[in-house]
């Protein structure tokens, strides 16, 4: 497994935690680039409907993008088109999330990641962003791995 960083240097990578219902993998790259820094990890304890949040992620192979908008919900359910898999407490929100946006964090408007995203509610055959879309808190990121967040 690899990853790619943002401005192109590329590493191997292991998975070191599963959480397979949040729809999570935790990866471990074997070499960082000396100049990259830490993303800051916020709670969502205190996210609310109507604070502002943007997705960062890869649309359509297209990016790195950003969209921005505003949690819509907290503690939602979505369940998979196919209908296999049942994701609970997660952050609604209603910034553009396309595929391949996956993965990619949910963020405050001062950078802090609150969420990962996941999922988008379609219910046309079309596979676009339709106006809600899902991201797995931050928290679960962390017991993923083993650590408490905060």
């Amino acid at each position: 497994m690899r990853v790619v960083f943002a401005d192109g240097p590329e590493s191997d990578a292991t998975v070191v935690g599963l959480q397979p219902e949040n729809d999570l993998a935790v990866l471990q790259a074997a070499t960082v680039p000396d100049d990259l820094a830490p993303a800051t990890l916020r709670s969502t304890k205190d996210l609310a409907p109507g604070d502002e949040v943007i997705a960062v992620g890869f649309p359509f192979g297209i990016g790195p993008s950003v969209s921005a908008g505003v949690v819509s919900g907290l503690r939602r359910e979505f369940q998979s088109p196919q209908g296999k898999r049942l994701l609970t407490n997660l952050i609604q929100f209603d910034a553009a999330a396309n595929p391949g946006s996956s993965g990619g964090p949910l963020v405050t408007t001062d950078g802090a990641v609150v969420g990962i995203v996941t999922a988008i509610l379609n219910p046309t055959e079309q596979r676009v962003f339709v106006g809600i879309g899902f991201a797995v808190p931050i928290e679960n990121a962390a017991s993923a791995f083993g650590m408490p967040p905060f």
